[in-house]
Parts: structure tokens; sequence; C-alpha cells
């Protein structure tokens, strides 16, 4: 039990994550500044942000549905939370005896994405209602090839559905990346975290120019402290997934754990390039990309698979 609450709330779960989390939002941000010829922000300028945002009031809505309003957060949080468990756990070599992860860690990375949605909802604001309905378009989009990509995963490392195994696979093996097959999904799967970041050109149900944050125009305070530490977890926990699933995993001893912490800095580095060199998309133009091009670079690696490519 004591085990099971340190996992979860300590390491590798909230704490850890969160931090982890605010360092690459940290390096993000000072990527993108370079990029923009700006000296960007100073190292713990994010868990200022966190900080600061604690300290101000949190306003309601008059006309909203309270409790789905406040509690939405939460539940985001806790599945962002619950989806590092699954996934940091296996990465640093912790044995839990949990079958079937890999399916788990998928709903989990769903809950953020659909607790932002009903909180939207629940505001009684048209523009983040408006962000709402363009997150849940997107969902639909993007969630079909996520989940198409963890199908040619468990296929192309012996159909296991446990992630400890698939690192243990690619030990073996060799990284899944190191195949045709493995670098189109890793393409694609690099599209779809960006999606589910809601990073540029995926940031369409915030959209500041246009809805002026869309599912977060309400929030404030402690419940968009809670919307930011959900977004700093999932930096760390997303691109720890890619690394796990088609780069090999993490070593954590010598020289290991140097090339383990570049290469999450890699992943985030792409992540950054991409969303400071393109525009934003339209909707449609985003469900076409992840309907029609994505899918379809997913069944070509899935075929290629087949062949051993």
């Amino acid at each position: 039990m004591v085990n099971d609450l340190f996992y979860f709330l300590i390491f590798p779960g909230f704490l850890f994550a969160a931090a982890g989390g605010g360092i690459l939002s940290w390096f993000d941000r000072k990527i993108t500044a370079r990029v923009q010829f700006r000296k960007g922000p100073p190292f713990l300028q994010p868990f200022y942000d966190i900080i600061k945002l604690l300290a101000k009031e949190t306003l309601v809505p008059r006309n909203s549905a309270k409790i789905p309003f406040l509690y939405a957060p939460v539940f985001a949080l806790a599945g962002a939370t619950l989806a590092a468990v699954f996934i940091l756990l296996p990465a640093f070599g912790i044995t839990t005896g949990f079958r079937g992860d890999l399916i788990v860690i998928y709903y989990f990375l769903t809950i953020p994405s659909v607790s932002w949605i009903i909180g939207a909802m629940a505001t009684g604001n048209p523009l983040a209602i408006t962000g709402a309905s363009r997150e849940m378009k997107l969902i639909l989009s993007y969630e079909l090839a996520f989940l198409l990509i963890l199908a040619a995963v468990i296929y192309k490392s012996g159909m296991t559905l446990n992630v400890a195994d698939i690192i243990d696979y690619q030990k073996q093996n060799g990284p899944l990346a190191a195949s045709l097959s493995g670098i189109l999904l890793l393409i694609a799967f690099v599209f779809c975290i960006q999606a589910k970041l809601g990073m540029v050109p995926f940031d369409i149900a915030e959209a500041e120019t246009e809805i002026t944050a869309g599912m977060f125009i309400e929030y404030s305070g402690f419940t968009y402290a809670m919307v930011k530490l959900t977004r700093y977890i999932l930096l760390l926990v997303l691109p720890s997934f890619l690394v796990i699933l088609f780069l090999g995993g993490f070593r954590w001893n010598g020289i290991g754990i140097l090339w383990s912490v570049l290469k999450i800095l890699a992943v985030v580095l792409v992540l950054t390039l991409v969303r400071n060199t393109n525009p934003r998309l339209k909707l449609g133009q985003a469900m076409r990309f992840f309907f029609v091009g994505m899918n379809l670079l997913v069944i070509a690696a899935f075929v290629l698979s087949l062949y051993g490519l």
C-alpha cells in the first residue's frame, strides 16, 4: 500500500512527472524563443507560473454547471498521472506484474481531453463550447491513428500487450524504429503526440486568435493550474511513451543515463520545431490529415511488417 502511494504521488507519479514535465516545458519555450531570436524564460518559469495561478482567485462562471466545470481539471490531472505511472514504471525497470497495461495506458491518455471537453461544455460560454466541439472532432480523427499504431507495435513486438515485454523485445532485437515500417509508425506517432498535446498545427481547440483559448477560456486560479500541470505531465509522458515503443526504451546506468535524457529532449525538440514552423490547420484539414494521411501511413507500415520490413 505504501509503495503504491509512493508510485502514484511521488515517483514516478505526480511529483516526478510534474517536475519533469515542467523542465521540458521550459526547454520547449526556450527553443521557441531561440527560433524567434528571443532570450526566453528562466529555468524555473514554468513552476513560477503554477505558483502564481495557485495564488489567484478561482472564478466560476455564473451560468455554468459548477460540479463538472470544477472537477473536469481534477479528472484530467488524475488521468495524466495514472498514465505517467503505468508508462514510467517499466521505463525505470520497476516490475508491477500488471499484464495488458498497453490497453489501460491508451484509455488513461484519453481522459485529459475528454475531461476538458466536459469542463468546457459545462461553462455555458459559446467560445468554450466551440473549442470543445473542435476537440471532439479532432479526437475522433487522431485517436483512430493512435490506436492503429499501438496495434502495429503489438504485432511487431510478438503480440504482447505488456510495455515491459515490448522493451525487452527491443533489447533483444533492436529498436522498432530501426525498420522501415517502424519509421513510418514513428512519424505517425509524432503527429498524434502533437495533436494530443494541442500543439500547433493542431491547437484548433484553443486557437487564441480565433476563440481566445477555447476550452480553457473560463478557467483561472487553481483550476487552470491543474490544466497546466496536466500538460506538463503529458509533455513528459507522451515523448517517454514514444521512446519506449520505438527507440528501445531507457538505460539508467553509466552513459545510458545521458543517452536516455537526450532521447527525450530530441523528441521534444522535434515537437517544438514542428510547432514553430507550421501554421495552424483548419479543422477539416486536420481531420483529413489523420483520417487519410496518417491512417494510410500506418496501414502501409502494417503491410511492410507482414513482409518483415
